[in-house]
């Protein structure tokens, strides 16, 4: 069992948690809690580390740990003290066990070609770690292709983003891109209608034809859009409110966006 906050495990741990560019040059994240344990493809564990206070006061007797328990002895893992576990943990009340995983790497042309009729989401400079992930979760729901991001959008590989994802990490396809404009021209280029939710939009989001492919592009919460990259769009689209309101969370009107198309499409096979 480790137990010194001095141990090199401990405080490489500690410092995944706290470095994007230490996860981008390891290419390991890490992910908390007995849920995104159990979800995590086998493949891309690297380690697992259960606190010494859940394991001896009965964390195992819950119906997660308990599903989790085969997994943990196909795995391997290790116990940690409570004072160590609590320096490699990123949240106030760690649930016990804690995961270095494996990223994973994917393509603008197979996430294209993998489907006939994508849709993606396009994402700039958005920079709230838990809209980011509630977007991958939600884009899960929706069926989503995969989402595309600019460099300054913030590390989907954050702690706060993992833990919003709430597994979807482990499914979603997503790429960041330096960039960002040539992903979108070679999407067009591919038949994939590109729309920007933007104030300037003629046509409600309810009213068009998404059952073609079909990206959205999302901007910045507080900004929106550069105006380059929403010139870059063939068509604008809004999202009608009420009141004084100018604009939509981001993860907000990405989930409109989305099921805008989910529904169209679902639709469209009865």
């Amino acid at each position: 069992m480790i137990t010194s906050l001095a141990n090199q495990k401990v405080k490489y741990v500690a410092q995944l948690r706290k470095k994007p560019a230490l996860r981008r040059q390891e290419g390991v994240f890490l992910t908390e809690g007995v849920k995104m344990f159990l979800e995590a493809p086998e493949k891309m564990l690297e380690e697992v580390y259960v606190s010494e206070d859940v394991w001896k006061n009965g964390g195992m007797h819950s119906a997660l740990w308990e599903k989790a328990y085969g997994k943990l002895e196909r795995c391997g893992f290790e116990t940690v003290s409570g004072e160590a576990f609590a320096k490699m943990s990123d949240t106030q009340s760690p649930q016990g066990i804690l995961c270095i995983v494996r990223q994973q790497t994917y393509r603008l042309e197979d996430m294209i070609g993998k489907r006939e009729r994508p849709f993606f989401l396009i994402l700039e400079n958005l920079q709230d770690p838990g809209n980011l992930g509630t977007i991958l979760r939600t884009g899960e729901g929706a069926g989503v292709s995969g989402i595309i991001m600019d460099s300054d959008t913030v590390d989907i590989y954050n702690p706060k983003t993992v833990r919003a994802t709430m597994g979807s990490i482990y499914r979603v396809p997503f790429l960041y891109t330096g960039h960002l404009h040539g992903a979108i021209r070679q999407m067009q280029g591919q038949g994939i209608k590109v729309y920007a939710a933007h104030l300037e939009g003629e046509q409600c989001y309810d009213e068009c034809d998404y059952c073609r492919p079909t990206a959205f592009l999302i901007g910045n919460e507080g900004n929106g859009l550069t105006r380059e990259t929403a010139g870059l769009a063939d068509a604008y689209i809004r999202i009608p409110m009420a009141g004084q309101l100018e604009s939509l969370n981001a993860a907000v009107a990405a989930a409109l966006l989305l099921y805008a198309v989910e529904g169209q499409r679902r639709a469209a096979l009865r």
